[in-house]
């Protein structure tokens, strides 16, 4: 006999005034102010009690307009652009518009900028998922002390990362470092030693994380079996990236459409499959291990060569690409980010869309939150590591 297991699910469309008449329900609003909520971000909690029966989430607190600032600028003038949409993994923004009109155009980007451009990427997950862990002991308050020391620790090591892409761009934030064809810098002499030296300090510093975190009573006690998503529900919202991963789906666009210089590589995918805030943090860690040793790998071994098949473009407004459309997604620290552009011939698109992962994370809120408490809600929301500058592009 076949034994089939129903899992009963939260209905995010709850209709308050159907909900048990002789409960006082209480309206929250949780946000937009910055603490906690991970920029302007505002969920109106209805709770009962504690327990929060139903969640609305709004975003709209941060339109900046981005898409229709692509179609208005010309092609060339867009990088920095997106470099603020997610504001935390800059280089990623780069890299996934970049790389869309270079599928329009057909350009081979050189061999030397891809094994660069994947190298920056890495080094971007691990400063991405450091500022996370830091602000998600902040989130936890002082259940971890406080979260302070937690915060600073990562923010010590993330500096290194910073500096070192400094030292390629002249800039600690927004890079402007990939361009058409490939990258506008190249790495400078005896980068490569200092980058071994950072990763050497960051992995000997792992286990003091853990330890902090991992395999701290009070961490587990606030994050097993909090906040649950299935791995089924995580692909109908379509949420990618760490989250999908904690949530028992082996999907990594790093391994399974390998761009850049990762068909070059082998990436090893970290999986849990718990789907719970405990879970999406083990992966984090996992990941940060992986991109260390993927950058040890790669490092010396970097090719001689160009690294840029475009040429210089000297007049933003001649710089055209041929009418065509095309999508492309890349395996950013938050999952898939993807560009949909539509190419008219001028120098401006005619349409851009940005597929941004942290809006899809956001989408599970009213799904996994009702039913926890509102202490809850402040570790839920940060464990889904939302960025508000590309939910609300």
């Amino acid at each position: 006999m076949q034994v089939q297991t129903i899992t009963r699910r939260v209905d995010p469309h709850l209709a308050i005034d159907l909900y048990d008449p002789e409960a006082e329900l209480l309206l929250l609003h949780f946000g937009p102010q910055h603490p906690s909520t991970h920029g302007v971000f505002r969920m109106d909690l209805y709770l009962d009690g504690e327990i929060v029966v139903k969640v609305v989430p709004y975003v709209g607190y941060l339109h900046r307009a981005v898409e229709k600032l692509c179609e208005k600028l010309t092609y060339a003038q867009i990088t920095p652009v997106v470099d603020k949409n997610d504001y935390v993994a800059p280089m990623t923004n780069e890299q996934a518009i970049n790389m869309a009109f270079e599928a329009l155009l057909g350009i081979e980007v050189p061999r030397r900028a891809r094994w660069i451009r994947t190298i920056f990427a890495e080094m971007q997950r691990i400063a991405s998922h450091l500022l996370w862990l830091g602000t998600f002991a902040l989130d936890m308050g002082g259940a971890l002390g406080g979260g302070s020391t937690v915060f600073l620790h990562c923010f010590r090591e993330r500096e290194l990362i910073l500096d070192l892409f400094e030292d390629v761009t002249g800039a600690r934030f927004h890079y402007n470092t990939h361009t058409v064809g490939g990258n506008r810098h190249d790495i400078p002499a005896g980068w490569s030693a200092k980058v071994k030296a950072a990763l050497d300090v960051i992995a000997s510093r792992l286990p003091e994380y853990a330890s902090m975190t991992l395999e701290n009573r009070i961490f587990i006690e606030r994050t097993r079996g909090v906040g649950i998503l299935d791995g089924e529900l995580a692909l109908e919202l379509g949420v990618t990236g760490p989250i999908l991963r904690a949530s028992g789906v082996d999907h990594d666009l790093r391994r399974d459409a390998p761009f850049h210089a990762y068909d070059e590589v082998k990436v090893n995918v970290v999986t849990r499959s718990a789907g719970d805030c405990l879970a999406r943090a083990q992966v984090r860690l996992g990941e940060i291990e992986e991109s260390i040793r993927l950058v040890r790998a790669m490092i010396d071994g970097i090719p001689e060569g160009i690294i840029n098949a475009g040429r210089p473009i000297k007049q933003p407004a001649q710089f055209k690409i041929p009418a065509g459309q095309v999508y492309v997604g890349i395996e950013t620290p938050r999952g898939e980010l993807g560009t949909y552009v539509i190419a008219d011939g001028t120098a401006n698109a005619h349409r851009l869309k940005i597929r941004p992962p942290s809006l899809h994370a956001l989408s599970a809120l009213p799904h996994i939150l009702p039913g926890a408490t509102v202490s809850d809600a402040v570790v839920i929301l940060g464990s889904l590591d939302p960025i508000m500058g590309e939910a609300d592009r």
